[in-house]
């Protein structure tokens, strides 16, 4: 009986973890239409998130576009299909590789940092001086993270899925011998609008999760430095599984006909 005890204290403790995320979420989402408005931070994160996250977004995407160029054409050499590489570098960039790596790399820079920030601010009561400002922590630390987050990841993953395409682009033409012009017009005749919507869709999802749980795990940070430590963790570790799952659920909202 004690150990069905401790399945149920553990089922009940993620159901309630759920909840309080989901309200988090709902309360985020219903700030994001009310005044007032900070501009002046929005920007100030826009620029945090979206632009310095270019970098690592960027080397992610053309690793693993030269990588997947390798490994297609190593699979595809078995079946004498080794012209696939071009197309199936570019869809599979697109449509999962580029919203999921990017978000995963987001998530560990900027999740972390933000539940770091909004922690430490709650550990030297900075939230609570906002709120005898007559500040909403809400309005003012969650809701323009979460609006940086979610416009900026879209513009990240589309150039990332160009960059990591160029990285394909690059391993085809230089060492697997393909020729330049009719790698780029198999890329092109095989991509369709419908798998870079669905990839830029994600993305934005992605990026709502990642602001999310950063703000959500921050505001609920422990007391001391281990308190900050882990609510840093645990930001990255919930955006990641958050991350896979919705992946799974957007791909087959997008292409389960």
């Amino acid at each position: 009986m004690n150990i069905l005890a401790g399945i149920g204290r553990s089922f009940l403790g993620i159901l309630s973890l759920i909840g309080r995320i989901t309200i988090f979420a709902s309360l985020a989402i219903s700030h994001l239409v009310r005044p007032p408005f900070y501009p002046r931070e929005f920007l100030v994160q826009l620029g945090y998130i979206g632009f310095l996250s270019l970098p690592v977004v960027g080397l992610t995407a053309l690793f693993t576009g030269g990588a997947l160029a390798l490994q297609i054409y190593s699979g595809g050499a078995r079946f004498n299909a080794e012209t696939v590489v071009p197309s199936i570098v570019a869809i599979g960039i697109v449509r999962e590789l580029g919203p999921v790596l990017g978000g995963l790399m987001v998530a560990g820079r900027v999740a972390a940092s933000i539940a770091a920030e909004i922690g430490t601010m709650k550990v030297t009561e900075q939230i609570d001086a906002l709120t005898t400002l007559s500040t909403h922590p809400m309005k003012y630390l969650t809701v323009p993270r979460v609006l940086a987050a979610t416009l900026s990841m879209p513009v990240l993953v589309a150039i990332g899925d160009i960059i990591g395409i160029m990285g394909g682009y690059l391993v085809g033409v230089t060492r697997l011998d393909f020729n330049a012009a009719a790698y780029m017009t198999n890329t092109l005749d095989f991509l369709e609008v419908s798998d870079v919507i669905s990839g830029l869709a994600k993305a934005a999802v992605f990026g709502f999760i990642v602001a999310t749980m950063g703000c959500y795990h921050g505001m609920n940070s422990g007391r001391g430095a281990q308190g900050v430590g882990r609510a840093t963790t645990s930001a990255v570790v919930s955006a990641s599984i958050l991350i896979l799952a919705s992946n799974y659920i957007l791909t087959e909202v997008f292409f389960s006909a």
